[in-house]
């Protein structure tokens, strides 16, 4: 296939998936089932989500976004950890090296082995997944060797990471984001990308 029928396969899967997700914010916003949804999802909605309190969902559903909006982040602030240390250490198995703090290692070990005991599915087969935004401060933290060429501060970081940290609380733990941590959130992702800049 040639590079130019790959570009337009690119833009074409890019469309659809643009379109896809304008069709569920249009359903999601004005209630309707327009049918582009698989249908056993749409049973298990249709049969059980209703005898949730309305306002429980309408808060759901605007928390939703703060919920997004972490969860990229998070995932590509990992993304970008892991990168970057695999490309300084020319080794894929570095969470073992001394470029992880071993507070860091051990914590994350709790945690894959609590979820072990507890016999539900590991979250990730990677121990970066189990980190939190202070944890993963503290990686950047240790190796600032190769992360200072990234970030404009090592202070900044550490600031916007604890920020991060305390947002995420009432996000994970299922409680409404107040208007004024909303903006703050806002301000925080701001923080986050102009520290690249």
């Amino acid at each position: 296939m040639s590079k130019r029928s790959l570009d337009r396969l690119k833009a074409f899967g890019m469309t659809t998936q643009m379109v896809t997700e304008d069709l569920s914010r249009v359903a999601s916003t004005h209630g309707v089932d327009l049918g582009h949804l698989p249908v056993s999802t749409q049973a298990v909605e249709d049969v059980y989500y209703p005898q949730f309190d309305a306002a429980v969902r309408r808060e759901a559903s605007a928390m939703a976004k703060h919920y997004e909006v972490f969860y990229s982040l998070e995932k590509s602030i990992r993304t970008l950890v892991a990168d970057t240390i695999e490309a300084a250490e020319k080794n894929p198995d570095w969470w073992s090296s001394t470029r992880v703090p071993t507070s860091v290692q051990t914590e994350v070990a709790s945690r894959v082995q609590k979820e072990l005991d507890a016999g539900v599915t590991r979250r990730s087969l990677d121990e970066l997944d189990y980190t939190t935004f202070g944890e993963l401060s503290v990686i950047i933290g240790s190796n600032w060797d190769v992360f200072g060429s990234l970030f404009s501060s090592k202070k900044a970081v550490e600031k916007v990471m604890a920020s991060l940290n305390a947002l995420r609380n009432p996000i994970a733990h299922c409680s409404p984001l107040a208007e004024d941590e909303q903006l703050r959130l806002q301000l925080t992702v701001r923080d986050w990308f102009r520290l690249m800049e």
